[in-house]
């Protein structure tokens, strides 16, 4: 089964029932091993196509909805870190949320993708926090 599947399948009913019959490829398999930690980063790199991009998983939503699902998908890879007490990728994801919101917010596009891998790196035996704070280093200071 595909991780994509596994999150359209751990969703409320009410927004599986906007999932596409085929869902797109996994975006972080070739990076992350772990399957706990891959289904948690396909969550919320999920949430945050319904943010800010096109859905791999799901469609037919206004844009209230897509906020909304955005936001459950985010909550449900953070839950299942939770859950497991794993702090660490709790920080990193939720550092990676708001450097993500952030970049974008600044039309800074072009940074996210750095954002993402890196954090995907962080998340797999090859580490890569630097590289985040790196692109964290790259947006103005907050004032």
């Amino acid at each position: 089964m595909s991780v994509l599947r596994e999150v359209i399948d751990a969703v409320d009913p009410a927004l599986a029932g906007h999932a596409v019959a085929h869902p797109g490829k996994p975006r972080f398999d070739e990076l992350v091993e772990d399957a706990g930690r891959l289904f948690v980063l396909e969550a919320v790199f999920e949430g945050y196509l319904l943010h800010y991009g096109v859905s791999r998983a799901f469609g037919r939503m206004d844009d209230d909805l897509r906020l909304l699902a955005g936001d459950v998908l985010y909550a449900l890879g953070l839950s299942r870190l939770a859950e497991a007490g794993d702090l660490e990728a709790i920080g990193e994801l939720a550092d990676l949320i708001s450097l993500s919101a952030r970049a974008h917010a600044e039309g800074r596009d072009e940074l996210v993708e750095e954002l993402w891998l890196a954090s995907a790196r962080a998340l797999s035996a090859e580490g890569g926090s630097g590289a985040r704070e790196a692109a964290r280093d790259r947006l103005p200071s907050a004032s």
